[in-house]
């Protein structure tokens, strides 16, 4: 129970690697605040998982690319927990669609970057003024923004590379304040997102080049995200953690 008495809020909690991070910060004692968008069936399965671990949450509905979902997000944390947040983890993300150069366009680069970059920017912003020493925030890059990413997935690895250079930034500008600021870079995790948007004989040629000759499991990216959430990392800032099987190295 090494978050026991910590306020998590954990934004696109509904599903996937989502749900797995909320279950587990649940598990390990936090109360947890559940953003979801897109899925009441989604979002009623990760809190039934949250129950079944013995954990604390509520669910709070929310786009994360609308100032005033935000704002309402704030307000119901508060509402429910009280005035500080210990762990924010910006989880809400997606691809949607494999476009080639000629294929984007501005209402497809907005979503993309809307959801993957500027959720994480003002969905941190409006969280802060909660947060004070010995808070952690953990962002969600990807593998995608170190290599580039996969063919027509050019706008999500930017986004991911900006997550990123946020995470760098604000370790220096938040840590004087005794905040920290991390990233994990997932490579192939077995999720719906790959389900949606990978080929079957990519998926498989991939798992086949890592070292570990699989695919990840989102329990193993919820750990880690624990541990960047926990005192036990407690000087660890501004880093974007590959977890990928050995398949590509920072």
């Amino acid at each position: 129970m090494k978050l026991k008495g910590k306020i998590a809020v954990v934004t696109g909690g509904g599903r996937d690697i989502g749900r797995a991070v909320c279950v587990k910060l649940a598990k390990e004692g936090a109360k947890v605040v559940v953003n979801y968008f897109d899925s009441d069936t989604d979002k009623d399965q990760t809190m039934a998982a949250i129950k079944a671990v013995g954990g604390e949450a509520i669910a709070v509905y929310g786009d994360v690319t609308k100032q005033k979902d935000i704002d309402n997000m704030v307000a119901k944390t508060k509402a429910a927990f009280g005035e500080k947040v210990h762990i924010l983890v910006n989880c809400a993300g997606g691809l949607f669609a494999r476009k080639t150069i000629e294929e984007i366009d501005e209402k497809f680069y907005n979503l993309v970057m809307d959801v993957n970059f500027k959720g994480t920017v003002f969905v941190t912003q409006a969280f802060k003024p909660l947060m004070g020493k010995g808070a952690s925030i953990v962002n969600f890059a990807s593998q995608a923004g170190r290599d580039g990413g996969g063919p027509g997935s050019v706008i999500y690895a930017s986004s991911k590379g900006a997550v990123m250079t946020l995470t760098r930034n604000w370790a220096k500008e938040l840590g004087p304040q005794g905040i920290r600021i991390n990233a994990v870079c997932p490579g192939m995790i077995a999720t719906k997102f790959h389900d949606d948007f990978t080929k079957d004989e990519v998926r498989s040629k991939v798992a086949a080049g890592t070292p570990l000759r699989r695919e990840g499991k989102a329990e193993e990216v919820a750990d880690l995200v624990s541990y960047l959430a926990s005192d036990e990392s407690s000087f660890i800032t501004g880093n974007n953690v590959d977890i990928n099987g050995g398949l590509a190295f920072s």
